[in-house]
């Protein structure tokens, strides 16, 4: 039987907080973190919640599955993020030493692809894992902010 936890399994996970974000009038990015085909780590973009630039959901993810593990290392870890990391979030990531990065969307202008962020030398990433969904996501959101401005 072919495994059923794949990447597509895990971006479903990630993409479900990104649309709780969207229901709290939040940027709709969303990520969860994986180790051995197990979910340690839930989150969504808080930024406007508790007033914090620094709140996206890669960086409430990465605490929590620190938190969850008790250390600050997430070596056989897998971060699932609908969007491409800022450059702020791939930072983190550096210093968690995570494993993998799996996004969705690519972020053209502010992603840290396109800011040439470096990552920790043994974190692999891949990209572009429901990316129409994740993109769609976000596009839907901008559309909504503008009608009611």
């Amino acid at each position: 039987m072919e495994n059923m936890l794949d990447d597509n399994f895990f971006m479903k996970k990630a993409l479900q907080e990104a649309e709780i974000a969207f229901e709290k009038n939040e940027v709709p990015i969303g990520a969860v973190i994986v180790i051995d085909n197990r979910v340690i780590a839930r989150a969504h973009n808080l930024t406007e919640t508790l007033n914090d630039v620094t709140a996206h959901a890669e960086m409430q993810a990465i605490t929590a599955a620190a938190n969850f593990i008790g250390g600050k290392y997430l070596r056989d870890c897998t971060l699932y993020v609908t969007i491409e990391p800022c450059q702020m979030c791939a930072g983190a990531l550096y210093w968690s030493q995570i494993s993998k990065i799996v996004y969705g969307a690519r972020d053209e202008d502010r992603g840290c692809i396109k800011l040439q962020t470096k990552l920790h030398p043994k974190t692999k990433m891949k990209g572009g894992v429901m990316a129409e969904e994740a993109a769609e996501l976000i596009k839907r959101f901008f559309i909504q902010k503008r009608n009611l401005n």
